[in-house]
């Protein structure tokens, strides 16, 4: 990207500083990832089987199941294939392309949580006029967004980081091309850049998060007026899965990529970035899947059927063999 740039590979350090747990960590990740896809998977063959789920919170949360499952095969293959090899590199152009789709995934994720509280806001507000508001169209357009915003943001961001000169090292302190350990082995890296680097993230992360809590506050304002405590009960109901995954997830994102670095923090933001890569992804399926009793209800129903016909259609394969 830069022609001034001396190195061409860089060495993924990541758990090296803990050879003795290399086994335990890929048999956890290796079954987390498996968990995660199939968890995701479920959500959503079970919302594109099930008529009564066809409705816009459940067209975003199909949405973010498919976000989020992609962006874990961005990091968790390259961290279980790290993780039993004792070759690590991974060439600058390798580097930027998981740099550049982790982060347009991840950004992705927010605004598509900023538009699910939109949904649940809409929804409590004007249950009438909900078909009208929230039309296919609509929800396609803001899912279409939430993609095009994550695009550009990841897109500076790998600008940015991919034209500055890296001769300082060539070992990344961390498991995944990630923004703070690959900018700190650049040597003209300037205050400037770092100032535009956190402008981009604080939009995301910040930027995200006001819209989400925007129609949270107006949905509270109207739940305490409602006359009967079921109705509140209901209100609030419908958003608590919401609610739970926003707060998981922008709970370790903004720690990890808000807070003040040092160069004492790279294991400790190490370790918080396998909770938000591996950890939060897990939950959030997990969340949906026991907190929402439509979903509940449909996976079971789904399942079932599954169970049902997987012997007939076994049958018949080996009867046509």
């Amino acid at each position: 990207m830069g022609n001034h740039t001396a190195v061409s590979t860089f060495l993924l350090w990541g758990f090296s500083s803990f050879p003795d747990i290399h086994t335990f960590l890929f048999v956890a990740v290796f079954f987390s990832h498996v968990t995660i896809l199939a968890a995701n998977v479920s959500i959503m063959v079970t919302i594109k089987l099930s008529h009564n789920l066809h409705t816009p919170m459940y067209f975003f949360l199909c949405g973010l199941s498919f976000s989020e499952s992609c962006t874990t095969m961005v990091i968790i293959p390259r961290m279980l294939v790290d993780l039993l090899s004792e070759s690590k590199t991974i060439s600058l152009p390798e580097c930027a392309t998981q740099m550049f789709f982790f982060f347009g995934l991840a950004a992705n994720n927010c605004f598509i949580l900023a538009a699910m509280s939109y949904d649940r806001y809409t929804a409590i507000h004007s249950p009438l006029h909900y078909p009208i508001l929230m039309t296919r169209k609509i929800c396609f357009q803001l899912m279409m967004a939430s993609c095009v915003v994550g695009t550009v943001v990841s897109l500076c961001i790998v600008i940015i980081v991919f034209n500055l000169s890296f001769c300082n090292s060539s070992t990344i302190q961390h498991f995944f091309c990630d923004i703070a350990p690959v900018v700190s082995l650049a040597c003209d890296y300037t205050f400037f850049q770092e100032m535009v680097l956190l402008a981009f993230t604080t939009f995301v992360l910040v930027g995200s998060f006001i819209l989400i809590m925007i129609p949270y506050v107006f949905i509270v304002s109207i739940v305490v007026k409602m006359p009967s405590a079921r109705g509140r009960y209901k209100a609030f109901s419908t958003c608590s899965s919401h609610l739970t995954v926003v707060v998981i997830h922008y709970g370790f994102a903004c720690f990890v990529y808000l807070r003040p670095k040092n160069s004492d923090s790279s294991r400790e933001d190490m370790l918080m970035a396998v909770t938000y890569t591996v950890l939060t992804p897990l939950l959030n399926p997990i969340v949906y899947s026991l907190r929402n009793k439509e979903m509940q209800i449909a996976l079971r129903k789904v399942l079932g059927s599954v169970i049902r016909h997987f012997p007939q259609m076994v049958n018949k394969r080996a009867q046509n063999m």
